[in-house]
Parts: structure tokens; sequence; C-alpha cells
């Protein structure tokens, strides 16, 4: 989905909504950055963005200590409330641009779906004073495409997100070439041992559970109530008209860089 500027709390008030249709990450993504960066109960970690926490609980059960920042106040009260066992986790509720701390103070800092929000100049720049030296930053997000076998969806789709979202649609499928661009905007700020890798994945919705997916999406939580009502029945209907269910085909990007 495109990014707005300006919509980076609708989450805020959408969190169990979020949290229940939102995925989580893959196992082997964890997996890629602890074979990097070994992550144990004396590290300190940093978490950009936390949300619902849909990428925090690989980071906690390594049994370190996890700060976490998130600028919505009930998004931040609800992580706070789901990971309240974990002794060990604290959740900050203010804006990344805004977070202070000593520099060289993180072995692992990582953003999942959430760095897109702060400047880029503002997040490299800081990421890499507050990592510890060897220390590193792992960005990941994932990124959904169509239903690849059921292209009449789609079709019906691109009518209707013309008439209500005109231009919004995604257009080519996340790509390598992507991936690349991404792990390279690290470069110059710094960061060495850049390297990126790409997951895939399904997951398949009902034409209810699809409607409840787009209303956790910052843009689609923006339209007007009465207008976002009837965009959504007309797209339970394109999926009703097309077998009932539609299939989302994700690409999940792992982007990991360190500081020398």
């Amino acid at each position: 989905m495109p990014i707005i500027k300006g919509l980076e709390t609708t989450f805020n008030t959408v969190y169990h909504e979020y949290d229940k249709w939102r995925p989580a990450y893959l196992k082997e993504l964890y997996d890629d950055i602890f074979d990097i960066k070994e992550i144990t109960p004396l590290s300190n970690v940093l978490e950009i963005g936390i949300g619902t926490g849909q990428a925090t609980l690989p980071v906690l059960e390594t049994g370190c200590n996890l700060t976490a920042i998130e600028l919505g106040d009930q998004l931040a009260e609800y992580v706070k409330q789901k990971f309240k066992k974990y002794e060990k986790f604290n959740v900050k509720n203010i804006a990344f641009q805004d977070f202070e701390c000593p520099s060289n103070s993180f072995d692992l800092i990582f953003s999942a779906s959430a760095f897109h929000w702060i400047p880029e100049e503002i997040g490299y720049i800081k990421v890499f004073d507050m990592l510890k030296s060897g220390g590193i930053f792992a960005r990941f997000a994932n990124h959904p495409y169509k239903d690849k076998e059921r292209n009449e969806i789609h079709v019906a789709f691109e009518k209707i997100y013309a008439k209500y979202m005109p231009g919004s649609l995604v257009g080519n499928e996340y790509n390598e070439e992507n991936a690349k661009h991404r792990a390279d905007l690290a470069i110059k700020y710094g960061f060495t041992d850049i390297s990126y890798k790409l997951y895939h994945r399904t997951r398949s919705f009902t034409a209810d559970e699809y409607t409840m997916l787009l209303g956790t999406y910052s843009d689609h939580i923006a339209i007007e109530e009465s207008t976002r009502k009837k965009f959504f029945s007309e797209i339970r209907q394109a999926i009703y008209d097309n077998g009932g269910i539609i299939t989302i085909y994700d690409t999940i990007d792992l982007q990991i860089a360190r500081k020398p």
C-alpha cells in the first residue's frame, strides 16, 4: 500500500483489528538475523515502531532487554499488557525522532513495516549512533500482492479502486531489485556488511476477512466512513462473485547492516 504522509497514527484507532489481521513474520527471518548477530539475555535491543507486536515475540524469547518505541498511545498500552510477563520489556510512547539514549547503547535495532515513516536521513543517522560497534540494524517488511490464481478478482478490484482510491493499487510484485535498493540506503550512512533476503508465503481470506484486513491499512482508514462502507461492500461482492476466497501472495524483505 502507498504511504501517505500524516497517517502515522491511524493504526492507533484499530489496534485490536490490526493485531488480529496483520501477519507475524517467518521463523526463517529471525534465524537469519540471529545467525548474523547472536542475541542473549545480556543483549540490549531496540524495536522501532512496535505497533501491536507482530514482530516482537521471537526477539523477546531470547531473554534480551528489549525497549520498544511506539508513537500511538493506545498501541503502546496494548503491547505493554500483551507482553507484561516479560520483565525486561519496556515500551516508550514517543516518536523515534524524539527518543533519546546514550550513543553505543544497543546490540540490535530492528523495525518491521515501520521504518518508512521516518525520514531516511534522520532514521539511519540516529540508528547508527545508538548501535554499539558490531551491532546490527535489521529492517524488514511485508509486501502483499494480488491473487495470482484469480485474476477476475483483480480486474474487479481495479474498477473499484479507480472509483474510490484511484492510483492506489499495487503495481508490480515486490522483487529483489526493490530489496537491494532499500538495503543500499544504509551504505551512505556508514554501515557495512550490507545484506538482504526475500521470503515468500501465501495467505487466504474470505470476503469478510479480507475487508477486515483492508480496514487496518492507513490509507483505507483515512477514507470517510460512509464512503469506506460502500467501498468495502463492493470489495466483498467482487470476492463473493469469484469463488468467495482471495489469496494474497506475500513477499517479505529483510535488510541487515552492521555498524563497524
